[in-house]
């Protein structure tokens, strides 16, 4: 025991004496896993020195392997550029092709993060380059990655293969293209490297580059000789350009291989590949120059007339040739719509991201077009109203086969009007007579007893459709064509009876009904006729086309998209954040937040609506009087008592079309005559009724008898009160003097009605329609009549407990067949219809149901039904709701009477104010 004491002792000793003879307080420990954590930290700082020193009389092994990576000090040197460290560990005896449990060496490391020292000082002590890790990749395969050309240089000459593959049969060159780094790509082809060479799934380089748009590198590529290949699945480098929408990768594909613009063309007829993308590379490519331009148009009118004639044969799928056309002229008209641009000089194929402006297209005068961005090569680009229509001239062979089917079916309707003794079918007919060459081709395949309407509404009018895409691309925005106005016109008969048969083909393709008012009063009385659920889908269809997918609720990117209302000036301060807000951002969605709340979401912002809609018709603000019922509201001749007052009901219109836009419903029902303002639709006196029932009965009896000696002494003018003053007002001019007859009576009653419905309160409803039309086309909202408008922005009047329950889902634990749940059924019935529009209210944020009922209650991203969730009950819990999905917590109450106090409590104190609960 002495003698191993005094060992021990001598030891602490001896270390004593070396550390203060080296003036450190730190040794090497004896064990490598101590003494590899204690050196590390000095390798990775590179302290060469006291990393000599620590070694200097150490029995550690430098090859140790530690971690769970299992690398040596060498290896952190490498990784960490730490030179002097490992040259040390080198000449240590370090070994420079040791490999990590990846099959990671040093050398590895050092190509991965360019420590360019590091690797010399390697390749000096014999270190491997042709070592894989166990991806297959080699040292090169990490500089090429990396674009590290320099470094490439240097290690290339000690390569043996260049091509060497990883696992997936990539070489180096596979990963430089990929990525784009064009002086790696030339430095490895000058050492050799494959061009050609294909991975394990027959990718070659040149499809590496397309893969991810690296035009530049595909270039070099193309240039030293690179085949063009499809992979082992048929998949081109053309195909992936297209994919990705790489327009310029597309053009330089094109330079070289100039068969694939008919491919590229043809492209066009697929619908796995997406249309954005194709728009994409073709926009890019027209604009290279006039004359790709040209090209482009004339190709993509030429396959559209192929696949129209298609359409039209019978014999073909209607549905993939429909769309297969539709898209292809989609494809045509955004291209036409851009023009060309002028190319640049230098090796950018003139691709500088101007487009022409459509005025250029359409109107071209003398000094118009797209200038070079270098002011000392201008050249002006023009297109001509001759190529204008030349760009054009083959779809004209397809609106020339349209214009002869619907001239031929008019004459069979007609012949069948005249003689419908004949008692045959209009395909019969068709048969017997000489029909031009395309009908002929098809006319032999129509089923016997079918006719020809039946065979070919849906196709001839997927190609009016396309007709007048074609004709509106040629006019300024907003604009319809009148050559598109003259073919309805004429053929109005035929496509009347179309839609009569088969009233979806409105909604499927004739959407020049919304937009030329001309041509909309032909067929809106064929439309009001349709389900009143199908022409909401249609509304809601293009008033948000075009905007991008996304929740109800906005969910803005910062604070300043955020609505922040306060509560106690709800009106003022809705209608200041509202003005400052972008119309566009408000489309896209809405994020509101009461001041002083934590509350976001789909519920606070029915809430918001709610609220604010009461607020609307506050009388505080004169905007709107009850009318004679007093359920309902009218705009108030005398709301100018308001200096703001047109301000106001212009944020009114606003705030209505916004809750349209956005699917919500307002706490507001207005008089009918002001539902037919906002549509357009004429009032009548009828309309009176509402505001003043007394008078309205005395038109009415004005209309109904002979006034002819009745001594009325009526004139064509009124008086009116104008803030307690009596003032006669002309209903025509010279009213005052032109007395009313027998003759002119229906006349009188109208210029009343308008006066006293219309013209009293023109400024307000100018002022409400200008906000309202911020987000609800006129065009659209002509689909309905004054009573679907209601439906649209109030929803239903009355709360169907029937169908409530019916459609109501249960989680956490409740179904239907719970005693709590039938108890709550059961209360919900004996309720006020007060009560259960505040427990609508409570749970879902809106007092309303929408159009349809509960089935079509929306939550925070869509659709969501009314909820029920169980929540574990103690005493004198009240139930609370998470607005944006729609969902009553509702404790496990022990009775029914226990569950009818606790609701009714939550419901007179919480209706406002919700939580993120």
């Amino acid at each position: 025991m002495m003698e191993r004491a005094m060992e021990q002792l001598n030891v602490q000793l001896n270390r004593l004496t070396r550390s203060l003879r080296r003036a450190r307080t730190v040794e090497l420990p004896e064990d490598n896993e101590t003494a590899v954590y204690t050196l590390m930290p000095m390798v990775m700082a590179d302290q060469h020195r006291s990393v000599s020193e620590l070694l200097m009389n150490s029995k550690f092994d430098v090859n140790y392997a530690f971690g769970r990576v299992k690398r040596s000090l060498l290896h952190i040197a490498a990784n960490c550029g730490s030179v002097e460290c490992l040259v040390l560990l080198l000449r240590k005896g370090a070994n420079p092709n040791y490999q990590d449990i990846s099959g990671c060496t040093p050398l590895h490391l050092a190509a991965r993060n360019g420590q360019k020292k590091c690797m010399g000082r390697l390749l000096e002590y014999n270190a491997d380059v042709n070592i894989c890790n166990n991806e297959g990749l080699t040292a090169i395969h990490w500089l090429a990655v990396n674009g590290r050309t320099e470094l490439l240089h240097d290690l290339v000459q000690h390569v043996s293969n260049v091509d060497v593959e990883d696992a997936m049969g990539q070489t180096a060159l596979h990963v430089a293209c990929q990525n784009g780094h064009k002086t790696t790509v030339l430095c490895l082809l000058d050492s050799g490297a494959d061009i050609n060479r294909p991975n394990v799934s027959g990718a070659t380089p040149l499809y590496f580059a397309c893969s991810h748009g690296q035009r530049d590198t595909a270039q070099i590529l193309l240039s030293r000789g690179a085949r063009y290949l499809p992979d082992k699945n048929g998949v081109t480098p053309l195909d992936l350009c297209v994919q990705g929408g790489y327009g310029e990768t597309c053009e330089v594909l094109i330079q070289h291989h100039g068969r694939l613009f008919q491919t590229l063309i043809q492209m066009t007829q697929n619908d796995d590949i997406k249309e954005n993308m194709l728009r994409q590379v073709l926009e890019h490519v027209s604009q290279q120059s006039e004359s790709h331009y040209q090209k482009i148009l004339t190709s993509l009118a030429e396959v559209a007339t192929t696949n129209g004639h298609k359409l039209l044969s019978l014999s073909s799928n209607y549905e993939a040739q429909m769309k297969s056309l539709l898209r292809i002229v989609r494809i045509f008209c955004h291209v036409f719509r851009l023009g060309p641009s002028s190319p640049n000089n230098g090796n950018d194929m003139g691709y500088n991201g101007n487009k022409t402006p459509r005025s250029q297209v359409f109107k071209v005068r003398q000094g118009q077009g797209t200038r070079r961005r270098d002011p000392a090569s201008v050249r002006e680009t023009r297109v001509s109203e001759h190529t204008k229509h030349s760009l054009q001239e083959p779809l004209e062979l397809l609106w020339h086969s349209l214009e002869e089917w619907l001239v031929l079916i008019s004459a069979e309707l007609e012949r069948n009007r005249s003689d419908p003794a004949a008692g045959a079918d209009i395909a019969s007919l068709l048969l017997k007579q000489p029909l031009p060459e395309v009908v002929m081709e098809t006319a032999g395949t129509y089923a016997q007893g079918e006719d020809v309407i039946s065979m070919t509404a849906n196709r001839l009018s997927a190609v009016i459709q396309a007709f007048y895409m074609c004709c509106s691309c040629q006019m300024p925005q907003g604009m319809t064509s009148p050559r598109f106005i003259e073919f309805v016109c004429k053929h109005d008969e035929v496509l009347k009876c179309f839609v009569t048969r088969n009233p979806t083909i409105i909604f499927n393709h004739f959407h020049f009904l919304l937009e030329c008012p001309e041509l909309m009063s032909r067929f809106m009385h064929i439309i009001k006729a349709q389900p009143f659920k199908d022409r909401c889908e249609w509304f809601y269809e293009h008033l948000l086309a075009g905007q991008p997918d996304s929740d109800m609720v906005h969910r803005p990117v910062n604070e300043n998209d955020i609505l922040l209302i306060h509560r106690e000036s709800i009106f003022q301060s809705s209608c200041e954040v509202v003005s400052k807000s972008s119309n566009e951002k408000l489309k896209q969605g809405i994020a509101v937040r009461f001041h002083g709340e934590e509350g976001m979401g789909q519920g606070v912002v029915r809430e918001w609506f709610d609220i604010l809609s009461n607020e609307i018709i506050n009388p505080d603000y004169a905007l709107f009087t009850q009318s004679a019922d007093g359920t309902t509201f009218q705009p108030n001749s005398n709301s100018s008592v308001n200096p703001d007052h047109l301000n106001y009901f212009r944020f009114a219109g606003q705030i209505l079309g916004l809750a349209l836009y956005h699917r919500q419903l307002v706490n507001i029902y207005f008089t009918r005559s002001f539902y037919k303002h906002i549509l357009g639709i004429p009032v009548n006196y009828q309309d009176v009724a509402s505001i003043d029932p007394e008078y309205a009965k005395n038109l009415q009896w004005i209309l109904d008898n002979d006034i002819s000696d009745l001594g009325l002494e009526l004139t064509f003018s009124v008086e009116t009160d104008v803030f307690g003053a009596m003032e006669e007002v002309p209903l025509k001019p010279g009213g005052m003097s032109i007395l009313v007859t027998q003759d002119n009576k229906a006349e009188y009653v109208q210029l009343v009605t308008e006066l006293r419905m219309t013209r009293a309160i023109q400024p307000q409803i100018n002022a409400f329609l200008h906000g309202f039309h911020t987000f609800i086309p006129p065009s659209l909202i002509q689909l309905f009549d004054e009573y679907e408008l209601e439906l649209l922005l109030s929803g239903m009047p009355e709360i169907d407990v029937a169908d409530w329950s019916r459609n109501t889902e249960y989680t956490s634990g409740y179904d239907q067949d719970e005693p709590i749940i039938k108890w709550f059924w059961e209360v919900v019935h004996s309720l006020t219809q007060e009560e259960r529009v505040l427990l609508l209210q409570f749970v879902t944020g809106s007092s309303r149901v929408p159009h349809g009922g509960f089935a079509y209650l929306m939550g925070g991203s869509g659709l969501q039904k009314f909820t029920i969730a169980a929540v574990p009950y103690t005493p004198n819990l009240l139930p609370t709701s998470s607005t944006c999905i729609n969902m009553l917590k509702l404790p496990e109450y022990p009775s029914q009477e226990t569950l009818r106090d606790r609701l009714l409590v939550a419901l007179h104190c919480g209706s406002y104010g919700y939580t993120m609960a």
